[in-house]
């Protein structure tokens, strides 16, 4: 007879019980469970039921869970009610959340674990000002806040922008003790950046006795999202004298608030530095390896692959091949080199990689398939992309909702958005960007009323919009001319939805207001936000002056483009403006300073697919092997249209 002691007993019984919880059989798991553990004992209820809820996938099941906790009466603890709380946040379930906390015992109200479990929940969710609420509660209560309660409220406090809550805050944590605990000390720092208050947050800073990197990357970044150059350099260099190595979140932070100030070629320079930083370290860390294994391998071709230097992850990846260890790329190591091709605008090559790795009998995973979605979508490779629809079919991926979202993309910017609506209808469980990826697709289009017909259905569904949501939806309000409609969006983003409208928002109105032809209300919003106007939003001012054929340019608008600008399309905007209105030396001035900056217009290219091969055309280049046969095609279509008395004027000509 075989004896097993009661330890092992119980971890058999956990195995058990999670299969079949991972089968969605939450009710056989908790009856397997049920006959073995003593009821008694306060922290075998725990343990079992706390395994249950990981368990959960659905607001059901959690729900079934919360009922046999009640049963048992789980709920006299403190430990099992926070958990509920925590599973019925995750299912955006905030009702049956406070429901719980309700039910919790008067003794357990003293212990700040159950409050900590109502403030995350609140948080989470995006219902700040009911976590203001719920600490106030919690103070009334006579219940201490500790270093848990501290960071939860303080992010509450900033996205409210609640400057005097926060103050409040800061002080009940010193009162309390908690002036060297480090995680509320980076929670204060970043609320004070996110509350425009950096000189208060650099007195906590240089307060702090212990620092971490989230300690400096927390400064960094509220620089950087304050517009303070100078202050997100000091910081960096500070950074690095005391003997802290920056990492990528720093960089990013450092070349955000570059970028947000338009320092754009400074951006490019530090750019340069960080990538060739992190590649020195990583190359150098790569040979010192003695046996490298496949994991190595792909580690140094994805890093390649994510800093742009698609070559050198395709050569790295050769070398893969050709190792003496003879290992085989598997599909991790694929996927690094077609989504970096893709990542820099190469999606030819991506392309024709992909077909070699199905030559290779090497299986795509979602990933692979979700960046060729967008390949196909990018070259409006449409035969591909029903090629990949039916292969995500017949491997059943068309529940995955990456994928999917990929095939709503990849119909709607090849313009087939019967099948992009279609395909988005079955989905069965929408995300954000689902609802983002349909709206986008009509505006792109010129249906506004159908994009804001979408965005009627998300809100009914109980779904939260996001900034990306309004961009795609302002953006097609103006491609449809609902001047309208796009203001009242405008509007109701602060009151009714909670969302700070931030410069690409003010930038779409801009270009909404002009192309209506309201060029003076269009000015009126850029000179009023209240954020500084960058070169989106110049330049879409400059777009509604050419499509109304305005030749009186702003001297404002033009200093401001050539500031700004970093891009040749501006320039020759500029240009042809001044050329339309006989203003030929304003013209030239113009170009000058394009080739000043080292600007070159980027030549015209199109595409065709044919027999499942897309064949790309550059202005000024063609192949010598086929310029003959194409020339001749040409006279010949020249002359049948002289033929058909076709003006001269559109011919092709060599």
């Amino acid at each position: 007879m075989l004896h097993v002691s009661p330890s092992h007993s119980r971890s058999l019984l956990l195995h058990i019980s999670s299969a079949l919880a991972s089968h969605r059989w939450i009710s056989n798991a908790y009856n397997v469970q049920i006959h073995f553990f003593n009821p008694t004992k306060s922290n075998e209820v725990f343990d079992y039921f706390d395994h249950l809820l990981r368990q959960c996938t659905t607001s059901t099941q959690s729900k079934q869970i919360h009922a046999q906790i009640i049963h048992l009466h789980g709920l006299s603890t403190v430990f099992l009610p926070s958990k509920l709380i925590s599973i019925y946040s995750r299912f955006n379930l905030l009702t049956d959340a406070q429901k719980v906390f309700q039910s919790v015992p008067v003794e357990h109200l003293f212990n700040p674990i159950i409050w900590n479990s109502m403030l995350r929940a609140n948080v989470t969710n995006g219902d700040c000002q009911e976590a203001l609420r719920v600490y106030t509660q919690m103070r009334n209560f006579g219940t201490l806040a500790d270093e848990f309660s501290f960071p939860l409220i303080l992010r509450a406090c900033a996205v409210m922008g609640q400057r005097k809550s926060c103050a409040l805050v800061h002080c009940h944590a010193l009162l309390m003790g908690f002036q060297d605990n480090l995680y509320v000390a980076n929670e204060l720092l970043a609320a004070y950046g996110k509350l425009g208050q950096m000189g208060v947050a650099r007195q906590v800073f240089d307060e702090m006795i212990v620092r971490s990197c989230v300690s400096w990357n927390t400064m960094v970044s509220g620089f950087a999202f304050n517009y303070d150059c100078d202050g997100a350099v000091e910081m960096f260099k500070r950074m690095e004298v005391d003997g802290w190595e920056p990492n990528l979140v720093t960089w990013t932070s450092l070349l955000s608030s570059h970028a947000r100030c338009g320092y754009y070629l400074e951006t490019l320079r530090l750019y340069n530095v960080m990538r060739s930083k992190v590649l020195e370290a990583a190359e150098k860390l790569f040979t010192e390896i003695k046996d490298k294994s496949l994991v190595s391998w792909n580690a140094l071709i994805s890093l390649y692959a994510q800093v742009g230097l698609c070559d050198a992850a395709f050569s790295t990846f050769l070398k893969l091949k050709n190792s003496e260890k003879h290992l085989v790329p598997n599909v991790i190591s694929w996927s690094a080199v077609i989504n970096g091709y893709t990542s820099n605008g190469r999606s030819d090559e991506s392309l024709k990689l992909f077909r070699k790795m199905q030559l290779a009998k090497v299986n795509p995973n979602v990933i692979t398939i979700s960046t060729i979605l967008s390949v196909c979508a990018d070259l409006s490779a449409i035969v591909s992309g029903k090629e990949m629809h039916g292969y995500i079919i017949r491997n059943l991926m068309n529940a995955d909702v990456l994928v999917v979202n990929g095939l709503i993309n990849m119909y709607a910017k090849c313009g087939i958005l019967k099948a992009a609506y279609i395909t988005f209808k079955n989905i069965k469980h929408k995300d954000l960007c689902s609802w983002n990826t349909m709206i986008k697709g009509y505006g792109m289009h010129g249906f506004g009323k159908h994009a804001l017909e979408i965005f009627k259905q998300m809100i009914n569904d109980g779904n939260k919009p996001d900034g990306v949501t309004f961009i795609s939806l302002l953006s097609a309000c103006s491609h449809a001319g609902l001047v309208n409609d796009g203001s009242k969006l405008f509007e109701q983003m602060k009151p009714k939805f909670g969302i700070e409208p931030e410069i690409e928002h003010y930038a779409c109105m801009v270009d909404l207001l002009g192309r209506a032809g309201l060029f003076e209300e269009a000015s009126e919003v850029a000179k009023k936000m209240p954020l500084q106007p960058n070169v989106c939003v110049w330049g879409a001012l400059l777009n509604s002056s050419r499509m109304h054929k305005s030749s009186d340019l702003d001297e404002r608008l033009v200093s401001k483009i050539l500031e700004l600008s970093s891009e040749t399309g501006n320039y020759m905007l500029m240009s042809n403006i001044y050329a339309q209105s006989g203003q030929w030396e304003e013209s030239a001035k113009v170009r000058v300073s394009a080739r000043a900056r080292g600007l070159t217009k980027t030549r015209g290219q199109s595409w065709i697919e044919l027999n499942k091969r897309v064949h790309m055309f550059t202005a000024g280049e063609f192949a010598e092997s086929e310029s003959k046969e194409v020339e001749t095609l040409v006279k010949i279509l020249s002359f049948q249209m002289k033929m058909e008395n076709i003006d001269e004027e559109i011919l092709l000509t060599y």
